[in-house]
């Protein structure tokens, strides 16, 4: 296989309990590199615990996950430690540390490689901060003095610190106003335009959905009940799907964005 022909993320197989609660059984999911999908489902289906998985942050009870045509679960330390500076990830509330100001936050990750000096970081963390559209006064904020949307942006500074090839996003525009909330999918669009970066999001917002997402993976029992275009999807007979994407709202809102 060449490398243009390696997927994103490739999921085989993919089972994960707590306890006897089964979360996941046999889940296959492919993203291809360059694409966007959004992953909805109902409460409680997995949505995050898969995200958690795809990262690595969760072992599963069975079944493979690869990034890049590289196993996630890989024994060799290096190979995972590169890895890990192939994707960034978007907590849904943040995640910011909340004892380090803005600045540092974004500096964590680069700091973590232990390859470049402070002059070299101060110039990307303030890059960082302008690609999110972000003054540099802001850098010395710390995070409890940042608005909703400003935590949004500050976090997705961080997790586009390494120039990540992958960007997981768990429910990005929660809790942003309507406003707001277009607002970010407008910049993270624009920033994956001009980067190329996959896109893999977990929302249960519908106009996010539409503004981001070229494809759809729907997770309900237990499975992958779904995935393709949005279109593709929207013609899968399903009771979650018809609940979930054919009301009157929800039909006029896909079709405004990308069906």
């Amino acid at each position: 296989m060449s490398a243009s022909d390696v997927q994103a993320i490739e999921v085989r197989g993919l089972s994960t309990r707590f306890g006897e609660t089964v979360i996941h059984r046999d889940v296959d999911l492919d993203v291809e590199v360059g694409q966007m999908l959004g992953l909805v489902g109902g409460s409680g289906s997995g949505k995050t615990t898969l995200l958690r998985a795809i990262v690595g942050l969760l072992v599963p009870n069975k079944g493979s996950v690869k990034l890049f045509g590289e196993s996630v679960f890989d024994a060799d330390p290096t190979i995972r430690r590169n890895l890990r500076r192939r994707f960034g990830m978007l907590f849904q509330q943040g995640a910011l540390f909340s004892a380090l100001s803005v600045y540092d936050n974004i500096a964590f990750p680069l700091r973590e490689l232990r390859v470049l000096d402070e002059d070299m970081i101060s110039e990307l963390v303030y890059l960082k901060l302008g690609m999110v559209e972000l003054e540099p006064r802001h850098a010395q904020l710390m995070p409890a003095e940042l608005s909703g949307g400003m935590i949004k942006r500050v976090a997705l500074a961080r997790a586009l610190s390494l120039e990540p090839e992958l960007l997981v996003l768990d429910e990005p525009t929660a809790g942003l106003d309507p406003d707001l909330a277009d607002n970010f999918v407008k910049l993270i669009r624009m920033l994956q335009k001009e980067l190329g970066f996959t896109v893999v999001m977990v929302t249960h917002d519908l106009e996010t959905l539409a503004g981001l997402a070229t494809r759809v993976a729907v997770l309900a029992e237990q499975r992958i009940i779904a995935c393709g275009t949005p279109a593709e999807v929207l013609a899968v007979d399903h009771p979650f799907i018809r609940n979930f994407f054919c009301s009157e709202h929800a039909g006029a809102v896909m079709q405004k964005g990308i069906v």
